[in-house]
């Protein structure tokens, strides 16, 4: 899954000593809290949505520690972490002085030695599944050199703006529905907006 940005307000929720939020409280114990969780609180819609449609849909092809559930998250500067591993108030800290650009060694090193990790634990014929935008060459770049032809993304992302990912994927939890992947090699990463979602009749599923 590709990161949450820690600049916004919420980010900055965490940062503040005055903030009493269970997620920001956690932060500042010993032992953490899921950076999944991290991530959802920050982004909202967005991450809740890849978070939940990861931990539905997500199929590791064997017990590996590289691989763990299979539901792994880009990080500015410790790569590809499980989805379920606990950061501190520290960790949030370094992840925010580490600019996300795929020509910045301290992020682009790490990811792409996991990425190489992780291509080597799965099989020549798995489909490894980024959750994220595919126009957004910070991480893409990275990913593309390392995993080729074996990295793939859901089709009906391509002209949906975050807001809209996150929603559709939360209807696909609802539904059972797993989306339809194509490469990302060689894909239309832009393209026509398409309608809108119809309103969900359920709250938002909270994994």
């Amino acid at each position: 899954m590709s990161p949450a940005r820690l600049d916004g307000k919420r980010g900055a929720l965490l940062f503040d000593p005055r903030a009493s939020s269970p997620i920001a409280a956690g932060l500042r114990t010993s032992e953490g809290i899921p950076i999944g969780h991290v991530y959802r609180f920050v982004s909202s819609l967005y991450f809740r949505g890849k978070l939940a449609y990861a931990q539905r849909f997500a199929r590791p092809p064997n017990p590996n520690p590289t691989l763990g559930t299979g539901v792994l998250v880009i990080t500015p500067s410790r790569g590809l972490v499980p989805a379920d591993m606990r950061v501190c108030l520290e960790h949030l800290d370094e992840f925010s002085q580490i600019d996300i650009h795929h020509r910045r060694e301290a992020f682009r090193r790490p990811l792409m030695r996991d990425a190489k990790m992780m291509a080597d634990a799965v099989g020549p014929d798995d489909e490894i599944v980024l959750l994220g935008s595919v126009a957004n060459v910070k991480y893409v770049e990275p990913l593309l050199e390392v995993l080729g032809d074996r990295l793939f993304f859901p089709k009906d992302f391509i002209g949906r703006g975050d807001m809209s990912r996150g929603g559709l994927m939360l209807r696909c939890v609802e539904s059972g529905t797993e989306l339809s992947y194509i490469p990302v090699r060689g894909a239309t990463r832009q393209g026509t907006r398409p309608p809108k979602l119809e309103p969900r009749d359920r709250r938002d599923p909270k994994p």
